[in-house]
């Protein structure tokens, strides 16, 4: 790989602290800190991600380079580091926090000019770690490599995973937080973004009262990676917040699309760029539930729930904002941004379910109607995924309750199936009067519609595999999630198994997931 080809331009841009001392401690007034990765001796590859290696302009693996995966025996010329954030979590304002356990080789940019962050999850302790060792299991970083490519080839925003490998070191994590520690297989992830920048990068700032180096940010993170802003002198802040604003309402109607929990948004867990991030205590959604959350940490308030992301989103916009007003210094603007987003956020997500239902453009009728395929949903306890998929498959002499029921979590009795077929009356009379053909809407159906879900049970499997020195599941998985809109093996086209709805790892996760 051109590893030298790696560059620190962050560095040469911004104050640090370049002590490379991995003591933890408050970093203030610098954005990030210099420190190496702990080095693994014993290495073991598990997955590379060839096609994004050439993709961003690493190129091709050799086996030398299997060191570098875990940040070891790194290039001298190669200065290493973890970024300072603040953020808050679960609502409440937690101060510096900053990369614990993700430290950046740097930036690559390639033939296309396009520039890419390369970072370790797992490689080892930085001056954020917060009292942890800053070291990634092999649960965790299979969670994170595997769902980051799936998102990317289901069309969702998101960082993506280059590598995986086995540390050759054993890590102590308590899954539940319940006094249960136990020795796990360590793992580091290499991933890969644009850039890594976080609202909490400007909330820290903003919080020391670094207006200079506020705006320095903003700057920076404008001409590298807003191009769409054209606009120059006070304007060009207004712009980039209102363009955030959009990125991530975007964001948050994609989560929605496929069914996806992120489980922990607090607002350093939130992408400045509109991306998906930090891949923690996530879940697909199996039965549709708006308030269903992976998260056990998020018990008993449910913060985080599926249905609250958008409100969520807007919350932490609202936290965005109170940084950037010593900068763009205009209440009533960021209010208005502010009080639109819920606007332009619902607009987008009943357009968004008009494409899954196959209609052909939003009426005023089609918000009763969401809201009661929502009631349906709930109600019956229905597969997301799944029913969208036996929707599209749905014919005038369909026996519904032999069509519906596999894809129930509960017994379809007589009172629920009066009110299945009730609901597939209004949904045909919707599609009769669409002004579209039946081939055209089913087509919107088979792109809005994901065939393979990467399943909280079906990942909880794979590493239970790969932990045992099996890869056919990483494979099969692989190649599912990289087509997820063909249905490659019906076999996990399914539900989730009774047998795993108590399963830790499956059902519910803690944050250390």
């Amino acid at each position: 790989m051109n590893i030298e080809q790696i560059g620190q331009p962050f560095l040469k841009k911004f104050p640090g602290d370049f002590s490379g001392n991995p003591a933890q401690r408050n970093t203030p007034k610098v954005l990030f800190a210099t420190v190496k990765p702990t080095g693994f001796k014993q290495p073991q590859l598990i997955a590379f991600n060839a096609a994004l290696s050439e993709e961003i302009g690493l190129g091709k693996f050799k086996e030398k380079d299997l060191y570098f995966l875990v940040g070891s025996q790194l290039p001298d010329t190669m200065q290493t580091y973890a970024t300072a954030y603040a953020g808050h979590q679960f609502g409440n304002w937690a101060g510096q926090l900053g990369d614990g356990r993700a430290i950046l080789a740097g930036e690559i940019i390639n033939a296309n000019g396009k520039k890419t962050e390369i970072q370790w999850k797992g490689a080892g302790a930085t001056p954020y770690s917060r009292r942890a060792d800053g070291r990634a299991v092999l649960r965790s970083s299979v969670r994170e490599y595997l769902m980051s490519e799936a998102m990317y080839h289901l069309g969702v925003p998101t960082t993506r995973a280059l590598s995986l490998a086995f540390t050759g070191e054993n890590v102590i994590r308590d899954i539940m937080y319940n006094g249960n520690p136990q020795y796990e297989k360590g793992a580091v992830v290499i991933r890969t973004a644009e850039s890594f920048l976080r609202f909490g990068h400007f909330e820290l700032m903003a919080a020391q009262g670094e207006y200079k180096l506020l705006q320095d940010l903003l700057d920076f993170t404008i001409e590298n990676y807003f191009p769409e802003i054209a606009s120059s002198d006070h304007q060009k802040y207004k712009d980039f917040f209102e363009h955030v604003c959009t990125r991530t309402a975007d964001l948050m109607v994609e989560w929605f699309r496929v069914g996806f929990v992120h489980g922990v948004m607090n607002t350093d867990n939130m992408s400045i760029l509109g991306l998906t991030i930090d891949y923690g205590p996530y879940s697909m959604m199996d039965e549709y539930n708006l308030n269903f959350t992976p998260n056990t940490t998020d018990l008993p308030g449910r913060r985080y729930a599926f249905g609250k992301q958008g409100q969520i989103a807007q919350w932490n916009l609202w936290k965005l904002a109170n940084a950037l007003q010593p900068i763009i210094n205009d209440d009533k603007f960021l209010e208005s941004k502010l009080n639109n987003f819920a606007v332009y956020f619902w607009e987008s997500h009943d357009n968004m379910l008009c494409k899954k239902f196959g209609f052909d453009g939003l009426r005023t009728t089609d918000e009763e109607f969401f809201s009661n395929w929502q009631g349906l949903m709930q109600e019956l306890e229905l597969d997301h995924t799944l029913f969208f998929n036996q929707l599209e498959k749905i014919a005038p002499d369909t026996d519904l309750k032999e069509h519906f029921s596999p894809v129930a979590y509960s017994v379809l009795n007589e009172e629920k199936l009066i009110k299945l077929e009730s609901f597939i009356e209004q949904y045909q009379s919707r599609l009769h009067s669409n002004s579209i053909s039946k081939e055209e809407s089913l087509e919107l159906m088979k792109k809005a519609n994901p065939k393979f879900i990467l399943r909280n049970y079906l990942l909880y499997e794979c590493i239970e595999e790969i932990g045992k020195g099996k890869k056919e599941m990483l494979t099969k998985l692989t190649r599912a999630l990289e087509n997820p809109y063909q249905e490659l093996f019906p076999e996990f086209s399914v539900k989730r198994p009774s047998n795993y709805n108590d399963t830790a790892g499956c059902s519910t996760l803690s944050c250390s997931s």
